[in-house]
């Protein structure tokens, strides 16, 4: 029997997260960012849950994932459904977890190939 290591080939792997920030394919991010399952890792501007608009959320249908797992910071919290409405009439399937969750759950689903992306809020 063979056996190799499950990771997404070319593709972003969250391997660390603490209330300092994640730390994406080894490099620490201490500010908000978007991590899709491949290609790089974008900037993404809300420092504060307080601080989110619909134009976040725009910037992430422009990179048109299949999914996002959005981490809505160190405890559970739901956005205003018409902040990410954009992302529902895209098809864009949208999930909401704390960081730790959200982190874990991008790991599971970008090792299958989906097209996901985490959409990480650390705040400041």
């Amino acid at each position: 029997m063979k056996f190799q290591l499950d990771e997404p080939q070319g593709g972003n792997t969250i391997s660390r997260h603490d209330t300092q920030g994640v730390w994406v394919n080894g490099q620490p991010h201490t500010a908000s960012l978007l991590v899709p399952w491949k290609g790089d890792v974008v900037a993404w501007t809300p420092s504060r849950f307080e601080e989110l608009q619909a134009a976040h959320f725009e910037a992430i249908r422009a990179l048109q994932p299949e999914l996002v797992v959005f981490g809505s910071g160190a405890r559970l919290r739901f956005p205003n459904p018409a902040l990410w409405r954009g992302l529902v009439e895209a098809r864009i399937g949208f999930e909401v977890m704390d960081i730790g969750a959200a982190c874990r759950t991008y790991n599971v689903l970008a090792s299958e190939g989906r097209n996901v992306l985490a959409a990480l809020l650390i705040e400041r």
